[in-house]
């Protein structure tokens, strides 16, 4: 260790995200449009260009509107929380799909597909959202409304 405690390190994290205000539930749409990627494009062939469309306005929204909360966003990525929640809506979506070949309703349709994925895509927003709020608690900090 470098004389740094675990306590001295968590109280200069939240040190330098004080002043960082919550992401807003709309910008963890891109994240839910990547989790109903797989289902939109099986929906619909031209998805594609869509998902590239809006990961455009993503990066323009991250890198001008919101370049204050980056630091967030890092802390975030960096967070084991996070990562399980990515991992475990992998598994969900497997899940969700083999389970119901294995009961023999396999998705096929248009519908059922954008069903699957407006539904990945509620449930990734969601969780997101929730990993922001319990980071900023856990960090000490008062989420904002938004």
């Amino acid at each position: 260790m470098n004389g740094i405690t675990e306590r001295q390190s968590e109280k200069a994290q939240t040190t330098d995200l004080s002043g960082v205000k919550p992401l807003p539930v709309w910008f963890f749409a891109f994240e839910g449009a990547l989790a109903a990627a797989f289902d939109l494009c099986k929906a619909w062939d031209g998805a594609w260009m869509v998902l590239v469309a809006i990961a455009a306005v993503n990066i323009v929204i991250g890198l001008t509107v919101l370049r204050r909360r980056a630091k967030l966003v890092k802390a975030m990525l960096k967070n084991s929380r996070t990562r399980k929640i990515v991992f475990a809506l992998v598994a969900l979506r497997l899940a969700v799909h083999g389970l119901l070949g294995v009961v023999g309703a396999p998705v096929t349709s248009t519908a059922g597909h954008v069903a699957v994925g407006l539904v990945m895509a509620a449930v990734t927003v969601t969780l997101l959202w929730f990993d922001q709020r319990v980071t900023f608690r856990a960090l000490g900090l008062t989420p904002a409304q938004g």
